[in-house]
């Protein structure tokens, strides 16, 4: 999960020639940010179909693992030219990464994809609310909380593990987000991603094989670990970043916002997850509040490379 800001820097970088191309192709960038957040919920609906073989946490170790092995042969961060507290920060990055996968991916093993992305959005929506001061986002924070507390649903209908572990992903994701724009500030480009990437994925290695074993060097298995980091990776980020250049991160922001709605549209799509009028109420009263906070504050950010 890239930041907006992390983004916009590296699209600011990037080669004009990109842009023209971008412009010649005739793809409206919002277009590009709808297919991103499309190919990300694919990544997780395809994910999914190999957790009865590999469970949540083979599927994550080939998934980050994948996502590592890109973003090192790209920025090639090394180690020996970094100072120690540089690689304490790259360390606890890598970990919160590795927490926001490896909850998500147990959240979504008991919860439909649609109710687990809404409520991992709480992450990120908390961070856009938390240091605002207008009186309007107190709006926004309600109606938040409203359809998560739906989507919890006291009376017990969902898994109340999958809630928990939903909702941990979204603590993680909120950590994500601001480790990563410190991040930013430290490593030059993606370095500082692909380093943490990397270490996240050493992290995942324990669970990993303790929970899928000799299942992880299945060829079929390896070759879907990979799809599933390229479209939840490479896809999205390379699209993202394409589409701000042409965008403001606020609009881009709003853009984010509706990708608990793809979510679920996803999970019914692909596999067949059918939400009630309750589910669906809680995920358009979490866009809603999504819509509204980001569009002054612009915060509404992708998850991860």
């Amino acid at each position: 999960m890239a930041t907006v800001s992390r983004v916009t820097e590296r699209a600011q970088a990037a080669p004009g020639a990109s842009l023209e191309r971008g412009r010649e192709r005739g793809v409206p960038p919002t277009g590009l940010v709808l297919v991103a957040i499309a190919s990300t919920q694919l990544g997780a609906a395809l994910a999914k179909t190999l957790f009865e073989d590999l469970g949540p946490t083979g599927t994550v170790l080939l998934r980050v693992g994948f996502a590592a092995v890109a973003l090192v042969a790209l920025w090639r961060p090394g180690l020996r030219r970094w100072a120690r507290r540089d690689l304490a920060l790259a360390t606890v990055f890598g970990v919160a990464l590795a927490g926001m996968n490896l909850s998500f991916y147990a959240a979504i093993e008991r919860l439909p994809l649609g109710v687990a992305v809404t409520l991992e959005f709480s992450g990120p929506l908390a961070v856009a609310l938390f240091g605002s001061r207008r009186a309007l986002d107190v709006l926004w924070a309600v109606l938040a909380a409203a359809g998560i507390v739906l989507l919890a649903d006291p009376a017990g209908a969902l898994d109340a593990v999958g809630v928990a572990l939903a909702l941990l992903a979204g603590v993680f994701w909120a950590s994500y987000i601001l480790l990563s724009r410190r991040a930013g500030q430290v490593f030059p480009g993606g370095t500082g991603l692909a380093l943490a990437m990397s270490l996240g994925a050493i992290v995942l290695v324990p669970v990993g094989v303790a929970g899928a074993g000799a299942a992880l060097l299945d060829p079929r298995a390896l070759a879907v670990g990979a799809a599933v980091a390229l479209l939840s990776s490479a896809i999205p980020y390379s699209l993202e970043l394409e589409a701000l250049r042409r965008l403001p991160p606020r609009v881009f922001g709003v853009l984010m916002s509706v990708e608990p709605a793809v979510a679920a549209l996803v999970g019914f799509a692909v596999l067949g997850e059918i939400l009630g009028l309750r589910e669906v109420a809680a995920i358009l009263l979490v866009v809603t509040a999504s819509v509204g906070a980001t569009r002054v504050a612009g915060i509404a950010e992708p998850r991860d490379v």
